[in-house]
């Protein structure tokens, strides 16, 4: 895992140095990773010339009232949905008026996984005004903590490739 944890950092280093030299800013809306996404993007210096807005955003309430995301995408698709990662990374760049977005959401577990979805799906959206891209992962099962990571990494590489 250190490894990972390493890619973090280096993903996040570049997100910072590519977006301050363009003047381009970045905001988050996080489920399953609870803040893990715009935590590794301030760990670096200078990511305050960066991040504009970070969303924890676990309820649905949040999602829906917050970030836009809708009704009948949370009651047909549920929360554990492309359409659902792909509405609040949309839903916070528009609140935040910034340059790209990144959004998670899925189950880390220990529960609450189902039989479309176990323990280790998260759902990942990336967006600008001009492109949008939202994917389903399904990390392995190696616990809570490791499934966040993996899920930050891919979300900290899509976001950087976007930006690129």
């Amino acid at each position: 895992m250190n490894e990972i944890h390493e890619n973090i950092r280096e993903l996040s280093r570049q997100i910072v140095e590519v977006c301050t030299e363009r003047g381009l800013k970045v905001a988050t809306a996080e489920s399953c990773t609870g803040g893990m996404i715009s935590a590794a993007i301030t760990s670096v210096p200078g990511s305050s010339a960066v991040i504009e807005l970070g969303v924890c955003s676990y309820s649905n309430r949040i999602k829906q009232e917050l970030l836009k995301v809708s009704e009948q995408t949370l009651d047909k698709e549920t929360e554990y949905s492309v359409d659902c990662a792909a509405e609040m990374a949309d839903g916070v760049l528009k609140l935040s008026g910034a340059d790209f977005a990144v959004s998670t959401s899925g189950i880390a577990g220990p529960s609450g996984d189902t039989e479309d979805d176990p323990v280790g799906t998260v759902y990942i959206g990336v967006c600008s005004e001009e492109r949008s891209t939202s994917e389903r992962f399904v990390f392995p099962d190696m616990g809570r903590d490791n499934i966040r990571a993996a899920a930050t990494e891919k979300a900290l590489s899509m976001l950087l490739k976007l930006i690129k």
